[in-house]
């Protein structure tokens, strides 16, 4: 599959731009592949650099409201300068590497709302930076977040959104400077919860899973937040049976409601 935009256009008679994906489908830890493809104007022109990134439309707190904000978190320059010729075509393939703590943004084939990541693009000319528009590409889970997915589907709780808030969560492996939430409804048998947030933080051998459970309040007490966090080895993940694992962990929490 290609997604190709026009990317810039530099002035009269300037070279334009466009970038092709060969494949919109990644995973953490793996690359997405494409070529970014020159077509030299009427003149011709010296470009002083070219290069790819990832980009996120990330949740930023402020005050009193939200907003959202345009993140690049890796970037790849792809190699110095060079000219391209009137009329001519100037082709330069590229391997970007995917963070293994990039967000999910397609589970089982579906999209998650409010996903957007996706590859941009940057040309370097007469000492100015043009950006252009993003190319997005799905982000599958890793067979080890997969398991803990089909867990909590397992469990009977059902997808409610995906989010990504800039900022950092303590006490685990981050280095990206925002994280994802995937946000679940609790299932009636855990009487005791409203939802639970789920968290990865990926690195090469294992994550982070955190989650965040939101209890219900009671008649005289207030709805409170719960936390609990732990590590899945990304080869040896099998072993676990994660719906009874999680289940322990989630009814401790909200298995019945703290009425006082």
């Amino acid at each position: 599959m290609g997604f190709k935009r026009l990317l810039a256009s530099l002035g009269a008679g300037g070279a334009s731009v466009e970038t092709e994906l060969t494949e919109a489908n990644v995973v953490p830890g793996g690359f997405v592949q494409g070529e970014v493809r020159i077509q030299g104007g009427s003149v011709d022109q010296m470009i002083e650099g070219l290069s790819v990134g990832l980009q996120a439309r990330v949740e930023v707190e402020g005050g009193d409201h939200e907003a959202k904000q345009d993140i690049e978190f890796t970037k790849l320059r792809l190699g110095g300068a060079f000219e391209v010729k009137a009329g001519a075509v100037h082709v330069v393939p590229f391997g970007l590497e995917i963070p293994w703590e990039t967000p999910v943004t397609t589970v089982d084939g579906q999209p998650l709302r409010g996903m957007h990541i996706g590859v941009t693009t940057e040309l370097e000319i007469a000492r100015a930076v043009d950006s252009g528009d993003l190319d997005p590409i799905n982000v599958h889970p890793l067979p080890a977040q997969q398991a803990i997915l089909n867990a909590f589907i397992q469990l009977g709780f059902r997808f409610k959104s995906a989010d990504m808030e800039r900022g950092h969560i303590r006490g685990t492996r981050q280095r990206l400077p925002f994280y994802q939430e995937i946000e679940f409804y609790a299932p009636s048998e855990y009487r005791g919860l409203n939802q639970v947030e789920l968290t990865f933080v990926a690195d090469d051998r294992a994550m982070d899973v955190v989650l965040e459970m939101d209890k219900k309040p009671g008649l005289f007490s207030e709805g409170s937040d719960s936390y609990r966090s732990f590590q899945v080895g990304l080869h040896d993940y099998q072993g676990t049976d994660w719906a009874a694992y999680l289940h322990q962990w989630l009814a401790e929490v909200g298995g019945r409601r703290n009425w006082f």
